[in-house]
């Protein structure tokens, strides 16, 4: 059969069925659109926890001039007692490595952190504490013995562990994402539905080209394509849709935010092309399957 007879058997259907073909795409762009949000969140939290937890685990802030804490009542940590705390610190088995951190490189830290917000103004190195960064060979573990360790022993002001605040943001994205799947896998079934309608309408209107064609010896398969290449354009427009919103959603939303919130790392211009056109590829293959499987059911050849 011919592309170009295929191609207009199948702009014949989708013409007799533009409404449902309509509600078809948009469906299908919705479902896949949130598809993607939940892929690219995923990336994020990815990208995220290879950044952050290959970084420092573990803090010891170490006591300034004028802090409250009773393992502060000396004053400022000295010397002497920095120098002990470190080597304390390297020789604990669940210690990989230890970093010290002055007040003027914390500043530097924060300054690369808030260059553009209200708070570089305000703040000075002197209002920022020393620390000890600490990685630890296993995370999930090792931080209730080093903080057990060094809490409230003099010198030291308090022990963070910096991955719970990192984690109760991945938490919140999580239910982003999950939630995202949910409306996802919701509008799939609409997808699946409406396709369903549309094919099996378009088989029912052309039931007499249908029986022309077999009775002419017609293949199935090419009795078949036209429908098939009907199910394909609802599937790429939809896919192309998607792509949009997701481009969009870049431009508009992860780019303005990266400009305001810096110490996160977001998903790159190349790994959102990618899922889309993952997107689109899903979108296409999808619907010509849910196609076919139709056709086995409602156009008998």
């Amino acid at each position: 059969m011919r592309p170009t007879l295929i191609l207009g058997e199948a702009a014949t259907g989708l013409r007799r069925n533009l409404t449902m073909t309509v509600a078809a795409v948009l469906v299908v762009s919705i479902a896949l659109g949130l598809l993607g949000v939940a892929m690219l969140i995923r990336q994020t939290i990815n990208k995220n926890k290879d950044y952050w937890y290959d970084r420092v685990e573990v803090s010891l802030f170490l006591c300034s001039d004028g802090d409250a804490e009773p393992s502060c009542s000396g004053g400022a940590v000295t010397d002497a007692q920095k120098e002990q705390i470190q080597t304390d610190l390297k020789n604990l088995p669940q210690v990989e490595a230890v970093f010290y951190e002055s007040k003027e490189q914390a500043y530097e830290l924060f300054l690369e952190d808030f260059a553009d917000t209200d708070l570089a103004d305000n703040i000075t190195p002197d209002q920022l504490p020393e620390a000890f960064r600490v990685k630890l060979v296993n995370p999930e573990q090792d931080y209730v013995i080093v903080a057990s360790a060094f809490e409230g022993r003099p010198g030291v002001q308090s022990v963070a562990d910096q991955r719970k605040l990192f984690e109760d943001i991945f938490s919140i994205l999580n239910v982003f994402r999950v939630g995202s799947l949910v409306i996802a896998g919701i509008a799939l079934a609409a997808t699946v539905l409406l396709i369903v309608v549309v094919i099996r309408v378009a088989a029912f209107s052309r039931r007499r080209e249908t029986s022309i064609m077999r009775l002419v010896g017609a293949s199935n398969l090419s009795i078949q394509l036209p429908f098939l290449a009907e199910g394909a354009f609802a599937g790429l427009v939809g896919g192309l849709l998607a792509m949009v919103y997701l481009l969009a959603g870049k431009a508009l939303f992860i780019d303005v935010l990266a400009d305001k919130v810096k110490f996160f790392e977001y998903v790159s211009w190349s790994e959102t092309l990618v899922t889309s056109g993952a997107l689109v590829a899903v979108g296409v293959v999808v619907s010509i399957v849910i196609s076919y499987l139709t056709l086995l059911k409602y156009l008998r050849v």
